[in-house]
């Protein structure tokens, strides 16, 4: 039968940030809500000496021909000797015979798109329809894809960047500004960044909340989607109480290492307090955002049905173009 090899470059040329992609991610929710989806928890690895963590995630879908199971390292303090913080590979299997598929080395590529396009997916259905103005915390490469997801389904025309290292900052505004050709402003303080801002999109690796409660405006829709571990917290836990909606991606997961995980360890909420997931509010099961006035979280620590989603699409577009290199 034989596999294929993809490489980044090649995976960057088959598959962006598009419409399309969203489109991928978002059927990813409906059918973890609708179909019977086997997701196991994520195993995890940290090596703390070296600021280093691994995740393993994976999901079997039925109707799809491939599952795929990814190792995402993400080492934080690669950045100050030149090398990129996260990388990793996703191994793509036949649902009917477990042969490896394709080999996606993908240097944490595919991961990148679908948790961007999994950030649009949730202000589709949370996010006011008239939003145009975001907030994003953190100046690396998801933050600026979560704002180019954004632009896919809201009128954004106004962003304002705000990171721990301001030159940073400044420099993904100036970059931003001429990719998107929006107006993007690093801002200095978190308070500005989120004042009047639709949307606020929080994607650093803090381990203690970036964002207060008490900043937060009728209306304003967030995206919390940098506490994938246990230590993570990006959002004030009186934030999860006081919502008017808040929205897991799988809510085991989040009551395991999300912002909810924070919410329920200090008490402001109950630890069998029941929320929707976000695949249930894209099925129809549930209702998403009814009110312009409403605050909405959207709790999103990364799921396996999205890899396996994501790494099918990829491989199908490779097979049209022949694109890869076949191995016996």
């Amino acid at each position: 039968m034989g596999s294929t090899i993809l490489t980044e470059q090649q995976l960057r040329n088959l598959l962006t940030l598009d419409l399309e992609a969203v489109r991928c991610v978002e059927e990813a929710f409906r059918t973890l809500a609708t179909k019977k989806v086997v997701m196991p928890p994520i195993l995890r690895l940290d090596i703390f000496e070296h600021r280093g963590e691994v995740d393993v995630k994976t999901a079997y879908v039925p109707g799809l021909d491939g599952f795929a199971i990814k190792i995402s390292p993400g080492f934080f303090g690669n950045p100050e000797i030149g090398l990129a913080s996260t990388n990793g590979l996703m191994v793509l299997l036949s649902s009917k015979t477990g042969l490896v598929q394709s080999l996606l080395l993908d240097n944490g590529y595919l991961t990148d798109i679908r948790t961007a396009a999994a950030g649009a997916v949730a202000a589709k259905y949370l996010a006011r329809k008239d939003s145009s103005v975001a907030a994003v915390f953190g100046a690396g490469m998801q933050a600026r894809l979560q704002l180019q997801a954004l632009m896919l389904v809201r009128p954004i025309r106004e962003a304002r960047i705000w990171a721990r290292d301001n030159s940073k900052a400044e420099k993904t505004a100036r970059e931003l500004s001429e990719q998107l050709r929006i107006d993007v402003i690093a801002c200095k303080g978190r308070e500005e960044a989120v004042a009047g801002a639709h949307v606020i999109i929080t994607t650093t690796s803090a381990d203690r909340p970036v964002l207060e409660a008490r900043w937060l405006e009728p209306g304003q829709h967030i995206t919390a989607m940098g506490s994938d571990a246990e230590h993570k917290n990006e959002v004030e836990p009186q934030a999860i109480a006081r919502a008017h909606l808040y929205v897991a991606d799988s809510l085991a997961q989040t009551r395991r290492l999300g912002e909810l995980h924070h919410a329920i360890g200090t008490g402001v909420v109950a630890a069998d307090q029941s929320f929707p997931e976000l695949g249930q509010i894209v099925a129809g099961g549930v209702a998403g955002r009814t009110d312009n006035n409403q605050v909405t979280i959207a709790d999103l620590t990364g799921t396996g049905i999205q890899d396996t989603a994501i790494a099918n699409l990829a491989f199908a577009r490779a097979l049209d173009a022949k694109a890869g290199t076949k191995i016996e």
